[in-house]
């Protein structure tokens, strides 16, 4: 190799050890991202999709039982990122959260939401429950599907009589009697119906709009860009990796969860999981959940959602769809 070639080469890998140390040295000054997991379902599906390889930061996860509670933490500032429904995230709204929607994904799938009976129950039509004992959780998007259920039929929340549980505490006072339905999504849904001991009243697949919105703090968007940036493409690379992979995930799930293998892949073939970017349609469609909230006296004073979602972060969602 003549020497100008030679001199170039190495002037080249020379740039190229500049770049992999600067890289290498921005990554070490990283801190920390605190994500909020509710079940484990963010930490599984970032790792057996692959995606919490060659992260250049920490990712610490707290786990929640539901997103009443994630929604909380965020509140507080105890965790930077965590995933959110409709009703929860209007609820944290509703209570001052200082945050911003900077991801969202639509899961399409019938049984992503639904309000169950017992089989031989007689309530066979929404109308029914007039009068009625619901059993769901506080400020959840199954308490939000009861709402919007009942407002279709010209009956609001006064009509029916709550009862405020997690999930885990819900099927068994179901199954007592001591209530008539229960509210609630996936993979619970799947399980009772797989079961056979409750069926399905209405589905959430046309009430609802059935996005996860992905929210951070205001103090983590303003000092963890970079980390949001990217977690925010692994998430949407994974979500893309599971429409095309069921299997593996429902297993990793299920290790997780303890619900049968069954149970957890029925749950992820009948879901299909999609990016949908931050524009006016999604705002003006969760206002109307704020202001359905504010009818019922959930909310005590009107909430403008459009403070809740920073659009500037449909720019990382697109890279990981091109990626």
């Amino acid at each position: 190799m003549s020497l100008p070639r030679l001199l170039c080469a190495a002037l080249s890998s020379a740039a190229l050890l500049f770049v992999g140390l600067t890289v290498t040295a921005e990554a070490a000054d990283l801190a920390p991202l605190k994500v909020a997991n509710q079940k484990s379902a963010l930490k599984v599906l970032l790792q057996v999709s692959g995606e919490l390889e060659h992260v250049p930061y920490t990712l610490d996860f707290s786990e929640f039982p539901a997103a009443a509670p994630l929604g909380e933490a965020l509140n507080a500032g105890a965790v930077d990122v965590g995933g959110l429904g409709d009703g929860p995230y209007v609820f944290a709204l509703g209570a001052g959260a200082p945050l911003k929607v900077i991801s969202i994904t639509h899961l399409q799938g019938r049984l992503t939401t639904a309000i169950l009976v017992p089989k031989d129950s007689p309530i066979n039509q929404v109308s029914d429950l007039k009068g009625k004992r619901i059993v769901t959780t506080k400020g959840s998007i199954g308490h939000l599907l009861v709402i919007k259920a009942l407002h279709e039929q010209g009956l609001t929340g006064k009509d029916v009589s709550f009862t405020y549980l997690m999930p885990s505490e819900s099927r068994m006072v179901l199954e007592s009697g001591r209530v008539d339905a229960w509210s609630t999504w996936d993979p619970y849904t799947t399980v009772a119906t797989a079961q056979g001991e409750e069926r399905v009243l209405i589905s959430g697949e046309k009430l609802l709009s059935n996005h996860l919105y992905m929210a951070a703090t205001s103090q983590a968007i303003a000092n963890k860009r970079v980390q949001l940036d990217d977690f925010v493409a692994r998430v949407d690379r994974a979500w893309q990796w599971v429409n095309n992979h069921p299997t593996e995930y429902a297993t990793a799930m299920a290790k997780v969860t303890g619900l049968p293998l069954d149970v957890q892949l029925a749950a992820a073939r009948n879901t299909h999981l999609e990016r949908v970017e931050i524009d006016n349609s999604v705002i003006q469609g969760l206002q109307k959940t704020a202001d359905l909230y504010l009818s019922e006296g959930i909310l005590d004073k009107p909430v403008d959602v459009s403070k809740g979602f920073d659009p500037s972060f449909n720019t990382s969602a697109r890279l990981a769809q091109a990626q």
